[in-house]
């Protein structure tokens, strides 16, 4: 289900550049925070594309008591990418001229989402690629298609509708998944996104 969840207790980004960031929750205790800091300077480069787990997976887990975690390949979208099929950008103003059977949930969504990026099949909106991380430099997307309008190219071409809106707004777009998600890397695959890391996230 899509829509907003807890922030992640721990986060960590590695990249194939050999630089590796980190962010903790506001109620991560500062001494835990501190010794999954120093775990981190000590993390290996990134290289391939590979499925690949922290060198010091356990000894997180460990810290902040969990046994679950999700990773997978971040990527960036190249300037160049463009949509293979017409998409539309979607806002508070035009969102009433579609139908949203099956996007219910983006309506309080809309304003905080931007860009919003749909493609429309028969006036219903069945692909959806918003921003659901934003800075002053970057967007990360996020990705949703209606089950049955699946492996038809519309996940890709609403990433790349959306990518051209954030470029408009001097943002670099950046698209991230799971490495279990694979349909979520095919699309990644076809639109030729540049690899650059791996994320590591503990809720």
């Amino acid at each position: 289900m899509a829509g907003r969840g807890a922030c992640p207790k721990f986060f960590l980004g590695r990249t194939i550049d050999g630089s590796a960031i980190c962010r903790f929750r506001h109620d991560v205790p500062e001494r835990i925070a501190a010794q999954l800091k120093a775990l981190v300077e000590d993390e290996p480069i990134v290289n391939d594309e590979v499925p690949t787990k922290p060198k010091h997976v356990a000894a997180y887990m460990n810290l902040l008591r969990t046994e679950h975690y999700t990773s997978g390949p971040c990527y960036r979208i190249p300037d160049k990418t463009t949509p293979a099929k017409q998409t539309v950008w979607i806002t508070r103003e035009n969102m009433n001229d579609y139908s949203l059977t099956g996007f219910e949930w983006l309506i309080p969504e809309i304003d905080y989402g931007q860009p919003c990026v749909a493609l429309i099949h028969e006036n219903r909106v069945v692909s959806v690629c918003r921003s659901v991380r934003i800075t002053e430099g970057a967007h990360e997307a996020g990705l949703e298609t209606l089950e049955e309008f699946r492996g038809r190219g519309y996940a890709a071409a609403v990433v790349a509708g959306w990518a051209i809106e954030v470029r408009k707004r001097g943002a670099l777009p950046l698209y991230s998944t799971s490495w279990e998600n694979n349909s979520s890397r095919r699309v990644a695959s076809k639109l030729i996104l540049s690899y650059y890391g791996v994320n590591f996230t503990i809720r």
